[in-house]
């Protein structure tokens, strides 16, 4: 694995309007093969320092669904690499700057891209934890501080800066009546993430 700068940055509205021109994409190319499209992750979040990479989870009503929506996406650039052990949650790779193909060479922002099984457990803890953050700005305010701390602290150990994150997660996770049973995943959910 490449060793990588971690860097996190102040909010920024590009994020939401990012998304929205990718999901614009999504939704174009896929139809409904899809009942969902979602921005998640810190970049979801009004206010939130972050790692400038836009997370975005597509949900597909059932498992049946994948191979259709698998094709669409390795038309527009993207590479299935399966669920890198998280039920529920298949993760794709960018191909290119320029994925997805929008037919006018575009170079996108950086961006995770994961289809999701409706009601999975991932999917599930993404959307509990950007409606926690999104209506509690002072939650918000520390995590992203903790978040720029991590990454002062551990600017190239992502395993560290992950590791620091997981107890707030956790937390508020918990505090939103996540199961225990969930809450055991969520370190290899954010490993998985990074």
């Amino acid at each position: 694995m490449e060793n990588r700068t971690i860097i996190v940055v102040p909010y920024t509205t590009a994020w939401a309007e990012t998304f929205e021109r990718l999901a614009g994409i999504y939704r174009a190319q896929l139809g409904e093969l899809v009942t969902g499209i979602e921005h998640v992750g810190s970049t979801s979040v009004p206010g939130l320092a972050a790692k400038p990479i836009i997370d975005i989870d597509i949900i597909i009503q059932g498992p049946a669904g994948l191979p259709s929506v698998v094709a669409v996406l390795e038309r527009l650039g993207y590479t299935w690499r399966g669920d890198l052990g998280i039920p529920g949650r298949e993760a794709f790779g960018r191909n290119a700057d320029t994925s997805p193909l929008d037919g006018n060479g575009t170079s996108w922002p950086a961006h995770n891209l994961y289809v999701c099984v409706e009601g999975c457990t991932s999917l599930k803890n993404h959307l509990q934890l950007r409606n926690y953050l999104r209506q509690h700005p002072d939650a918000a305010r520390q995590y992203g501080t903790l978040k720029q701390e991590l990454a002062a602290k551990h600017p190239n150990d992502i395993d560290s800066y992950v590791e620091g994150k997981t107890a707030f997660i956790t937390a508020i996770l918990a505090h939103t009546g996540m199961e225990a049973d969930d809450l055991k995943n969520i370190t290899a959910q954010n490993k998985a993430t990074k």
